[in-house]
């Protein structure tokens, strides 16, 4: 007899994070959901070598491999390989709540036809310890999936539910030389989907370790923009406007980190702020930077920061 059919299909690119993975998978095996209910795909995007030791780990795990760089490339060719009806999007350095595959099926099935969930994305701390200024920064200003969904149509990919009949009309995730969030959410709202945040639908995600990783995702980020900006003199007036509004920004979005509900007492908070005051003015020089160079975004084989 065979084996039920997975109603569910986990697919997790991974590059070079054994240890993250691990996290992630031993976060998948404790779901309420039954195990039957859904299956787990990997795909390697390039890692020195491949994480066997931790795929062994999880009977049942199937491991992939994908050789054109990017997480883009590595979800679709796990949407390939997918036989469920439902694909579950996860980062391999995240790990899930134990209810965040049942949240995701029983909300799908109730939702209207050409709807995506995203879900909210917390800064995971371990128990007992200080929390960091990159830990408190993070907790309020990254990862603001209901904001990406519900102001911006779209939603990141570190959690993301979608049919699979729906993703196949939509089409695939692009390489690395965009933000492949963004453009496949465009796309989606382009023909006509919904997205539909899910508080309940909950996934951690470390904070960077250094202040050079945070700074790293934002360099990513802003040659994106660069990238698929026009490079017409009115563009590039508007880019410079917007360079001095992030510089200045702090000046307001210090009200976003004492307001917050993420990070508690004054200590805290103040860490945030003085990350955010650090971030906002690297971004403003970033931007002026890549402006002036124009430089193509390189693949440098090495783990995206989510």
């Amino acid at each position: 007899m065979k084996p039920p059919k997975p109603s569910i299909s986990v697919i997790i690119p991974h590059l070079n994070q054994p240890d993250q993975l691990a996290a992630c998978l031993a976060s998948l095996s404790a779901q309420s959901l039954d195990r039957t209910s859904f299956e787990i795909i990997v795909v390697d995007n390039g890692s020195a070598s491949l994480p066997w030791q931790v795929i062994e780990r999880y009977p049942g795990t199937l491991l992939l491999q994908e050789a054109k760089p990017g997480p883009g490339p590595a979800r679709n060719r796990g949407v390939d390989a997918a036989s469920g009806e439902i694909l579950a999007f996860i980062d391999a350095d995240c790990r899930a709540h134990k209810d965040w595959l049942g949240c995701a099926f029983e909300t799908l099935d109730r939702a209207p036809a050409q709807t995506i969930l995203g879900g909210d994305v917390r800064i995971w701390r371990e128990p007992n310890l200080p929390i960091t200024a990159l830990e408190a920064y993070e907790s309020v200003f990254a990862y603001r999936f209901k904001l990406y969904i519900e102001q911006h149509g779209f939603c990141g990919t570190g959690n993301l539910v979608v049919r699979r009949s729906d993703f196949g009309r939509i089409g695939p995730f692009r390489g690395i030389d965009i933000a492949e969030d963004i453009d496949w959410g465009q796309r989606a709202c382009s023909a006509g989907y919904t997205f539909n945040y899910v508080s309940g639908m909950i996934v951690f995600h470390p904070a960077r370790e250094t202040l050079h990783e945070l700074l790293v995702k934002w360099d990513r980020h802003i040659q994106h923009a660069v990238n698929a900006g026009r490079h017409t003199a009115k563009w590039q007036a508007l880019w410079l406007l917007r360079a001095a509004a992030v510089l200045l920004s702090p000046a307001l979005d210090w009200v976003k980190i004492f307001a917050s509900d993420r990070v508690d007492g004054v200590m805290a908070k103040a860490k945030a702020l003085l990350v955010l005051v650090i971030v906002r003015a690297y971004r403003a020089y970033k931007m002026l930077h890549l402006l002036i160079s124009r430089r193509e975004v390189e693949w440098n084989r090495k783990p995206h920061p989510g």
